[in-house]
């Protein structure tokens, strides 16, 4: 009969210690139990509990070669389980199984226990012991994950692996996380990097950018990449929150010194938003959120921005304004205001500026001023746009049907400056003026000097088709941008047409009279009309005319009309 197999110089051990090996009297049962444990594929080993010493009756060979069977006199996989296979053989239960963790870092090895009770030896109880080994299981899983939370190019954390970070690290503690704050950096102008040298380029100089903001860090500070050309920072707050505002300073004072990409020298800006972990939050993505919305701010003005929940709640207010004027558009719920525009030296109506108004369901009105800068954000501005240019054909073409022939009068719609860049402008005129059966004299377009500065060529490009099709072209608001002399020059503009702010209260500012006439010298030479805005008094056209500006505009003629009060307005000057 083959000998009880017993591992080699096992002693006593404290708690419970394991008694030393001494061979048992065999019997049947026993020889069956060590046949079987020795046929089990994974390690296996049956403990005898005896005087509240264990003893191993039997192993396998996987168990042997296991390091957890000992290469000294404390086999770890007694003396680390005892208590727990002490207690299951106290307890009722036949069967019992738990997680279990063997060493310490990327050596750990991770096994699923399984206990069994086995038939009691002389009164005493014994347990089988096996393991199912998850090692491989669990190191995969882990790799898997350390790939799906860290960014490949960069090795930092990505946006998944910096929002566990931040789950960990604030917790659901107020008090630690006002000891935190999210720092989001965002670089200006990378895609023309990426757009002019390559890819490649870019990622290199993503790669130097992370290596030049984790400089400006401290030690106790985690750099993340959330993706693209954006990074993120997990401050602590040693002394208060100006340590965010030091290390926003460090970042962009570390980013000042050029890059040096191919044969190019790359100067590189970048736009900080900050957000304190003692804000209410209700996750980790929050402060993320936070921190890119005060991005948005910083980009406008230039310097590190600190998230606030006003601008929050007003940047909510305009996206609903948004959704809102969305569903107002494509239920054509917005209409034309007109207001005239007088030819200072007889008096008469030339022609009416087309302006878009918003009155919602419940009554209330939106001013142009609110929902024109959301449209050009949102991109709304171009069907808004076309909308404006169709329905101020359509009703000067009903003017006309009404007084039997042409009404005597052109109609100006406002093109903005985004809906020059992103629309096809001389077609969408073209199709409203063949939708309203009008010849293009008609219709006079006015564009801003933004408009004008944004690609020089291109809208060069577009007036020329825009004249073309007959349409009197004017610059609006002309002297509060960027004016370029050389524009006026080249481009093939007819009218100029002075802002407000230079005509309200002129005749009391000699530096407005002075600024005026210089405007409208300057459009006699190059053989332009012009128009002046804002006009509220007699003496005050009288002095325009006398300066030579050729039209006004203003509440001393009317303000924006309804159409058909338009159109009446038009009717008593004609009689």
């Amino acid at each position: 009969m083959m000998a009880p197999r017993v591992p080699r110089s096992l002693t006593a051990l404290d708690p419970p210690p394991i008694a030393a090996a001494e061979p048992f009297a065999t019997s049947e049962l026993d020889m069956m139990t060590r046949r079987a444990v020795e046929l089990l594929p994974i390690p296996a080993v049956v403990l005898r509990l005896a005087n509240g010493r264990f003893r191993i009756e039997a192993s396998n060979d996987a168990y042997l070669s296991a390091r957890i069977s000992g290469e000294d006199e404390r086999p770890p996989l007694v003396s680390l389980l005892a208590g727990r296979i002490q207690a299951f053989l106290a307890g009722g239960d036949a069967r019992d199984h738990f997680p279990w963790q063997f060493g310490e870092s990327v050596e750990a090895r991770y096994y699923e226990v399984h206990l069994a009770r086995a038939v009691e030896r002389e009164g005493c109880p014994r347990c089988l012991v096996t393991l199912l080994d998850h090692t491989a299981q669990r190191r995969t899983e882990a790799n898997l994950r350390r790939e799906m939370l860290t960014d490949s190019l960069s090795g930092l954390p990505n946006r998944a692996g910096f929002t566990d970070l931040l789950e960990q690290t604030l917790g659901a503690d107020p008090e630690a996380r006002a000891n935190y704050a999210v720092v989001v950096v965002n670089l200006d102008r990378f895609s023309r990097v990426n757009a002019c040298l390559g890819s490649l380029a870019g990622d290199e100089l993503l790669i130097t950018v992370a290596r030049r903001i984790r400089g400006a860090l401290r030690s106790g500070d985690t750099l993340a990449r959330l993706g693209g050309d954006e990074f993120g920072i997990l401050l602590s707050l040693e002394t208060g929150r100006d340590d965010a505002a030091h290390v926003a300073k460090r970042i962009q004072a570390a980013l000042t010194t050029p890059f040096r990409l191919a044969d190019f020298e790359i100067r590189v800006s970048c736009s900080i938003g900050i957000a304190f972990g003692a804000d209410p939050i209700d996750d980790a993505e929050d402060l993320i959120r936070h921190a890119q919305f005060a991005v948005k701010r910083s980009k406008t003005s230039g310097v590190a921005e600190a998230y606030h929940r006003g601008a929050f709640t007003a940047a909510r207010a305009q996206f609903g304004l948004e959704t809102a004027l969305r569903r107002a558009i494509d239920a054509q719920k917005l209409r034309l205001t007109f207001q005239p525009i007088i030819d200072l030296s007889t008096g008469k109506i030339t022609s009416f500026e087309a302006l878009s108004r918003w009155r919602t369901d419940d009554g209330q009105d939106h001013s142009p001023v609110d929902f024109i800068p959301v449209a050009e954000e949102s991109g709304l501005i171009v069907p808004l746009g076309r909308w404006a240019l169709a329905e101020a054909a359509r009703t000067l073409a009903e003017w006309d049907r009404r007084a039997g022939g042409d009404c005597g009068v052109r109609v100006a719609v406002n093109i903005s400056a985004i809906q020059l860049q992103r629309d096809n402008v001389p077609l969408a005129v073209e199709q409203a003026l063949t939708g309203a059966g009008l010849d293009g004299n008609r219709l006079t377009l006015e564009l801003t000097e933004s408009a004008l500065i944004g690609d020089p060529d291109r809208v060069a490009q577009t007036m020329q088709a825009l004249k073309r099709l007959g349409a009197t072209l004017a610059m609006d608001d002309f002297g509060t941008g960027y004016s370029n002399l050389a524009y006026l020059q080249k481009l093939p503009i007819d009218l100029l047409k002075m802002d407000r702010s230079f005509v309200t209260g002129m005749l009391a500012d000699r530096d407005k009279i002075a600024i005026v006439r210089a405007i409208l010298g300057l459009a006699q030479a190059l053989g332009m009309h012009t128009t002046a805005e804002g006009i509220e008094t007699n003496e005050l056209a009288q002095t325009l005319a006398a300066l030579g500006c050729s039209h006004g505009q203003g509440y001393l003629y009317a303000r924006p009309l309804e159409a058909d009060e338009a159109y009446a307005l038009l009717s008593a000057a004609s009689a």
